[in-house]
């Protein structure tokens, strides 16, 4: 018998709505049962994108949803999302996490605190990085890829459906559907939009651009700028002259802002505005015209601006 102590892994079920995605798939857990000294809990989940069965069939143990805080003070209490609002007890445990606290966004010292005041530890996802400083747990890639496809369907729906109110996002089955219904829009308008994409040699910029190819969209219509192309310092017209933007940036400090009331009261080609980054909360925000965020069920903002061209956000 091995006398490595036992890693006990146990997988909370996310309470964000809409939250399909899991930290650890059916696949993984069953490479880390049958190759390391592992024992991993699975709370039940009924929107969790793999069945409750997937994790059983490999030889996880099944328990009841949001059920963490009774678990094992040894257990490794692990997620993607944020842990459920309203709820300062403390942290006693060791989490997995994006816990969204140390880039001072909203709530970040009550979301610390718990931790202090249970002398628990926090593993955030979004800092674990590699001898090199590259990040080893990234989701940013497909984070870009659906707010350009997002971005590209409300631009299809403004030019299809002027006016009306844009539907709550669904989910899709797989890219691939999604990707024809684009396609369809995009023939049925007859012309194509110009996406212009910030951070686009990054994770996350990447598929923006990626989503963009694959929709049909073409290459020159696709402005891909980078840290190169944003050395001067905003605020930057070419966002203006692009009909969708995607914001892919990583930010860490204090930056000229990327667009600002003023352009966007001006003559603009802008309709469209895809904030991935969503430093919504982060003093720092390089898109300072909007301090709220979407949803799944009202997914755009509508921009105050003086201009009679639709903004959405």
């Amino acid at each position: 018998m091995s006398s490595t102590p036992i890693t006990h892994l146990w997988l909370r079920e996310e309470t964000k709505p809409m939250e399909h995605r899991a930290a650890l798939s059916p696949g993984v857990c069953k490479t880390l049962l049958e190759n390391g000294n592992f024992k991993i809990t699975v709370e039940r989940d009924q929107e969790r994108i793999f069945a409750d069965s997937e994790y059983a069939d490999v030889g996880c143990t099944m328990v009841a949803g949001d059920s963490w805080r009774q678990a094992p003070a040894d257990a490794i209490i692990t997620g993607l999302k944020e842990l459920p609002e309203n709820d300062q007890t403390p942290l006693p445990h060791t989490h997995i996490m994006f816990a969204h606290c140390y880039k001072r966004q909203g709530g970040w010292k009550d979301v610390l605190s718990r931790f202090v005041e249970g002398k628990g530890l926090l593993y955030d996802l979004e800092f674990l990085q590699d001898d090199s400083g590259r990040r080893v747990a990234a989701f940013g890639f497909y984070a870009g890829f659906t707010g350009s496809a997002v971005g590209i369907d409300t631009w299809c729906h403004q030019q299809l459906h002027a006016g009306e109110k844009y539907p709550a996002i669904k989910p899709y089955p797989n890219e691939d559907v999604l990707i024809a219904e684009i396609k369809d829009k995009l023939a049925k308008i007859g012309k194509m939009p110009k996406v212009m994409v910030m951070g686009a040699l990054g994770r996350c910029g990447s598929g923006a651009v990626s989503f963009a190819r694959k929709a049909g969209i073409p290459e020159e219509n696709i402005i891909k700028w980078d840290m190169a192309e944003t050395a001067k310092g905003g605020p930057f017209q070419e966002i203006m002259d692009a009909d969708i933007f995607v914001n892919c940036i990583y930010l860490s400090s204090k930056i000229p802002p990327f667009v600002t009331q003023e352009q966007i009261d001006s003559d603009r080609q802008l309709s469209v505005i895809v904030d991935v980054s969503c430093d919504t909360t982060n003093p720092f925000n390089p898109i300072p015209i909007y301090n709220v965020n979407t949803t799944f069920d009202n997914a755009l903002l509508d921009i105050k601006s003086t201009n009679p061209k639709p903004l959405q956000l």
